[in-house]
């Protein structure tokens, strides 16, 4: 069947911010924002990856802080 959809590869929090390289508090924040959908049940929340990636990828590179010796 060509017109399915594809699988959702859904991970518990705790996975998709390990794939994306984040704190689970990002993903979650990511999830409230509306930026990646939340799925699961009450307390067991799941996340797709493929959906982790893209947001993760899609992330600006933290700020570096320089300090000037005048």
């Amino acid at each position: 069947m060509s017109g399915a959809l594809p699988r959702r590869r859904l991970v518990p929090t705790e996975v998709a911010a390990l794939a994306a390289g984040v704190p689970a508090a990002t993903v979650r924040k990511w999830a409230s924002r509306g930026r990646i959908r939340r799925y699961g049940r009450p307390g067991r929340a799941e996340y797709d990856l493929d959906e982790v990636f893209t947001i993760a990828s899609a992330k600006p590179p933290p700020a570096h802080t320089t300090h000037s010796s005048n």
